[in-house]
């Protein structure tokens, strides 16, 4: 690269190359302006520093776009392990063909919120499979939320678990003896399980698998050979569960 070319400029590029639209046409226009003679180096970068300085929301678009990139990369690495649920920690078809992989936190509100798209995307795909990787990275208690969830796995109640954990609202310990109670969970049997180690590897597999994609909050998912990051609403799931049957 030149010892000439701005770092403006070279964050420029970067929103050319990924973030496209208005942002694209007008650093297109001018560099053709500069191609073109019309303009100089100068006034180019000037040009283009005072329209991200005047938008600077196309730096954050760019860098998420770049993320979500470099985590599709990787995922083809993954996608067989993550797609692999721990026994029991699964929503809508156990034994669907079509696989969604969620990664979330029972403290996440945007988790929260989406429960209901996952249950309207759910209904109108029977043979969806929702694997659930607990992702215990928002709250201090995360992790035992995480914990009690596998242990609800393991008695194959997790579906009615999770439901409540999220209707709930909190993650301290009275909140979830409360969802495992009203979950039906033996909780003699389950604090037992979450001292077990395979509760301590499947958490530390998804944040190594969260890492390895670049998933640094929750809700994220998986499908097909998209990765996609962020509450999305009903209609997003939907898209991704059409664009993953080739619809």
């Amino acid at each position: 690269m030149n010892a000439r070319f701005p770092f403006s400029l070279a964050l420029a590029a970067i929103a050319l190359l990924l973030v496209g639209g208005a942002v694209g046409w007008a650093i297109q226009s001018s560099r053709s302006a500069k191609d073109s003679g019309a303009i100089d180096d100068a006034e180019f970068n000037k040009r283009v520093h005072a329209y991200i300085v005047d938008h600077p929301e196309v730096l954050v678009e760019a860098a998420e776009n770049l993320k979500s990139q470099g985590g599709k990369d990787q995922l083809a690495d993954v996608i067989d392990a993550i797609e692999k649920p721990f026994p029991g920690a699964v929503l809508g078809n156990p034994n669907g063909t079509l696989t969604l992989v969620e990664f979330t936190d029972f403290a996440c509100t945007y988790c929260r919120s989406s429960m209901a798209d996952v249950e309207a995307v759910i209904a109108a795909n029977p043979d969806l499979k929702v694997v659930i990787r607990e992702l215990p990275i928002i709250a201090p208690t995360s992790g035992d939320a995480a914990r009690w969830g596998l242990a609800a796995a393991e008695q194959g109640k997790y579906p009615a678990f999770h439901k409540a954990m999220f209707a709930a609202g909190r993650t301290d310990l009275a909140s979830i003896e409360s969802a495992a109670r009203a979950a039906g969970l033996d909780l003699d049997r389950a604090r037992k399980f979450i001292q077990d180690p395979r509760v301590s590897a499947e958490i530390e597999a998804n944040i190594g698998f969260a890492r390895k994609l670049g998933i640094d909050g929750t809700p994220a998912w998986v499908i097909g050979e998209e990765l996609i990051v962020g509450a999305i609403g009903r209609e997003g799931l939907a898209k991704a569960v059409a664009a993953a049957r080739g619809k």
